[in-house]
């Protein structure tokens, strides 16, 4: 496990906000180890799934949301303790249980999502796992993986988005 301090810092014209700088020799130790993605936690709280994203000029972050800031209750100009560790998840993420059991009954759905990258298959995880109503999460990987069957096992995120509205209520 690795660990370091550093300061919540906020970028005002930039589309990451708040984030936690990544010390060089921290940024060395990853890059060595290949983690692409990392469990990372914060002032020993519970964990989440992150990665470093580059802020140019060798600078690296991670992104720390709002959700996260509460409940670390951390704010601008904190000191926060950061703690991290290779993520051996299959997806870089939970696999909601929903979109699981979707996959056990749908295998023409479940191979498609599988032939996506795995960045991608992120993204429509994120998806599903971001909602906290479990009629709302069974419906949304339901159209996720009817979108992948009529797109053919092409993922169009503007489709996909419209397919959002128009299916809503279906299930």
């Amino acid at each position: 496990m690795l660990s370091f301090d550093s300061i919540l810092e906020k970028y005002e014209n930039n589309l990451w906000n708040y984030h936690l700088k990544v010390p060089n020799h921290i940024i060395e130790k990853i890059k060595k180890e290949k983690m692409g993605r990392f469990m990372c936690s914060l002032n020993k709280g519970s964990g989440f799934h992150a990665s470093l994203m580059p802020a140019g000029n060798g600078i690296y972050f991670i992104k720390i949301n709002k959700e996260l800031r509460q409940e670390h209750k951390i704010e601008l100009g904190d000191v926060v303790t950061v703690s991290i560790e290779k993520d051996k998840s299959k997806y870089g993420m939970p696999l909601p249980e929903e979109m699981e059991e979707l996959f056990l009954h749908d295998p023409e759905g479940d191979h498609l999502f599988h032939q996506l990258t795995p960045g991608k298959q992120r993204s429509l995880l994120y998806l599903v796992v971001k909602i906290k109503s479990k009629e709302k999460r069974i419906e949304k990987s339901f159209i996720i993986l009817e979108h992948l069957k009529e797109q053919k096992g092409s993922l169009d995120f503007k489709i996909l988005n419209q397919d959002f509205k128009d299916k809503k209520g279906i299930i």
